[in-house]
């Protein structure tokens, strides 16, 4: 594969990378500690990621329990949680955070199902720019000392590439949504 091209894979690759990282966060009825990565608590004047001020626990599957370090910061990260868009009012009993996630109903899932959808589109179309962007970087070097051949070669690499995360995409949403429907 020629050098020019692998800048280009290495943006899909962050692309599909961002895609993977907002999937997880998708609450699927189960829990899961991904839903709290982008969560910031207010620890002494600094916005600091929940996973750094506390332990983060699963004691069941539809449960997660965080237990803070400093339990001073119990309140702190109860208004973080209820200021963020999971939709889950937490619990506390003095000492640690219980968030219990109810039951999926089939109407969440269907609109789940779509959300879901709409990001590996977005991701898709991502992934589509990187490929418009490269091909119109190879045809500004035409003229120069690389041969025609090697532009369409290149563009044809870049191609294959590009199909290769648009599978790799619909694979991905095709699994959290089987995911989604069978929980």
């Amino acid at each position: 594969m020629n050098e020019k091209v692998k800048p280009y894979e290495e943006k899909m690759n962050k692309a599909f990378d961002f895609l993977a990282s907002e999937l997880a966060a998708v609450r699927a009825g189960r829990a899961n500690p991904h839903v709290l990565d982008k969560l910031k608590v207010d620890y002494y004047g600094t916005p600091t990621p929940l996973q750094q001020v506390g332990n983060v626990s699963i004691p069941e599957a539809r449960m997660i329990q965080i237990a803070p370090w400093d339990k001073s910061l119990i309140k702190d990260i109860e208004k973080a949680i209820l200021a963020s868009d999971i939709g889950i009012t937490p619990s506390n009993d003095g000492s640690v955070i219980r968030l219990i996630f109810p039951e999926l109903t089939e109407e969440r899932r269907k609109q789940l199902a779509k959300d879901i959808k709409k990001k590996g589109e977005d991701a898709k179309v991502a992934v589509r720019n990187i490929r418009r962007d490269g091909n119109d970087s190879f045809k500004k070097l035409k003229g120069s000392d690389i041969s025609e051949d090697e532009i369409a070669e290149m563009e044809e690499d870049l191609q294959k590439i590009t199909d290769q995360f648009v599978k790799k995409i619909d694979n991905a949403i095709e699994e959290k949504s089987k995911e989604i429907m069978t929980v």
